[in-house]
């Protein structure tokens, strides 16, 4: 007996330093903790999948102490809050590491995969065109991931108007749009447990802020800035979420120009969290590593024009060369309207437009459409452009393009260096018909993604927004 315990334990001892070394090899392996960074590069046909190296595009690491995560959840109609054991929501935090680590590995696949078709499964209203897209069957591997796994929780704090309830007509229509959605339609998305929650919205309106809070002429941001404080103060001391990550997996989204000083409100909100603005300007703070940009869509009395609906066959006659039509806002246009203001029958230019004139008439019968940045850098003529099938012309500086992540937006449109304004006609004149014809192509097949749909369809412009939230998501590492 005695010679038989000499062996038992050495045995047992070596079983269990066996054991040990397994779990820690197991515990540093890809797919359990160690991370790499997902990045549609700006080819066509690569698609990287990055380790977690300083100067990848959108790593983001952020410190989480086990110990302080706390559960809390509604129960019953009185929204009681009971707190859970802490075992249970580590559980539920490690299934959702877990499930972003399995669509990181399943992103990759595609993304080497040659044969894109292969991979597209119940995928009949996508075409995987290899010319609007930096990576085709990556892109639509990470849609279908997301639309599998992603879950947003929306905050229930704060009352109408300026939570809750957002513009849904004219210059800010995609602020109400996205709110009213996300909270009304995206079942498939949205989810009541916020322990099973990836990102957690902040559904306040900076647009009805500038209403109603701001006092004209002041420019004063202080009473805005400080419903943010307070907002961000109520859900910290409510729940565990935003001190866990210093609100990196938050989100709050905003098209009115100042939405990018509003959220100076609190810092961990500037400089940690997702901010998805129209104002997407890198000059001003805007950081494409964790902020997302939000097409400006301007829908007059809420609708797209009918004439947009229905633009002119691919091979009606554009008898203009290019247009635009807009006030004296900022020194991009300053220099356009100096230089084309009623100079050139071809290169059309109004600083205002008649009022025996039909804007969108112009830009159906226009080969380009100029869009100069404004005071700030966003214009709702972008998506206008698409709509009306008309080359965008980007005259701007330091604004990052929406979805510039996925779609290649040299396919479909033409980026002409503010410099080059003086001789803007020759630029675009030496844009050979092959290519004009190939770029009119790629504007009807992007179209789909800068369309607002009530409700909401598979890989329109409320869904794209969500996926570039969901690319931020899957690249951060909290831990």
């Amino acid at each position: 007996m005695e010679n038989f315990r000499g062996y038992l334990l050495p045995a047992v001892s070596l079983l269990f330093a066996t054991s040990v070394l397994f779990i820690l090899i197991l515990s540093s392996s890809d797919y359990f903790s160690s991370f790499s960074m997902i990045s549609f590069n700006s080819t066509a046909s690569n698609f990287e999948f990055k380790s977690s190296v300083p100067t990848a595009d959108l790593l983001r690491t952020v410190s989480v102490s086990d110990h302080e995560i706390q559960a809390v959840r509604f129960t019953g109609s009185n929204n009681v809050l009971k707190r859970e054991s802490s075992a249970r929501v580590l559980s539920k935090y490690e299934q959702l590491k877990q499930g972003l680590a399995r669509a990181r590995a399943s992103i990759r696949k595609a993304a080497s995969t040659r044969n894109v078709t292969s991979i597209i499964k119940n995928g009949v209203d996508f075409v995987p065109s290899a010319a609007i897209y930096r990576n085709p069957g990556a892109f639509y591997q990470s849609y279908v991931e997301m639309e599998k796994r992603f879950k947003v929780y929306v905050y229930r704090e704060g009352e109408l108007p300026i939570t809750h309830y957002g513009p849904c007509k004219d210059i800010y229509t995609i602020e109400g749009r996205f709110m009213s959605e996300i909270e009304h339609g995206a079942k498939r998305f949205r989810t009541s447990d916020p322990h099973r929650a990836h990102v957690y919205y902040l559904p306040f309106s900076v647009a009805w802020m500038v209403k109603y809070l701001y006092k004209p002429l002041t420019y004063d941001l202080t009473p805005l800035k400080q419903f943010v404080a307070d907002y961000v103060k109520v859900v910290s001391s409510k729940y565990p979420f935003w001190n866990r990550t210093c609100g990196a997996d938050h989100f709050m989204l905003a098209c009115h120009d100042w939405g990018p000083h509003v959220s100076k409100g609190n810092s961990h909100l500037y400089n940690n969290s997702i901010r998805v603005l129209c104002n997407a300007n890198t000059s001003e703070g805007f950081n494409p590593q964790k902020d997302v940009t939000l097409p400006e869509i301007h829908l007059y009395g809420g609708y797209v024009s009918p004439k947009l609906l229905s633009p002119p066959p691919f091979n009606a006659p554009r008898p203009y060369l290019a247009f635009f039509a807009g006030g004296l806002h900022g020194t991009i246009r300053s220099i356009l309207l100096q230089h084309w203001k009623g100079h050139d029958k071809d290169l059309i230019v109004f600083e205002y437009l008649p009022k025996d004139q039909d804007y969108y008439s112009f830009m159906l019968k226009s080969k380009f459409c100029l869009c100069p940045s404004g005071y700030e850098v966003a214009s709702p003529r972008i998506v206008e452009s698409i709509y009306a099938q008309c080359v965008p012309v980007i005259l701007s500086q330091n604004y990052v393009l929406p979805f510039s992540d996925v779609l290649r937006w040299e396919a479909f449109s033409i980026q002409v260096d503010v410099s080059e304004i003086p001789r803007l006609k020759e630029v675009l004149m030496a844009v050979p018909e092959e290519k004009y014809k190939r770029l009119k192509e790629n504007l009807k097949a992007v179209r789909r993604h800068f369309e607002l749909n009530h409700p909401a369809k598979r890989f329109d412009v409320f869904h794209m927004i969500l996926h570039s939230i969901w690319l931020r998501r899957l690249n951060m590492r909290l831990g």
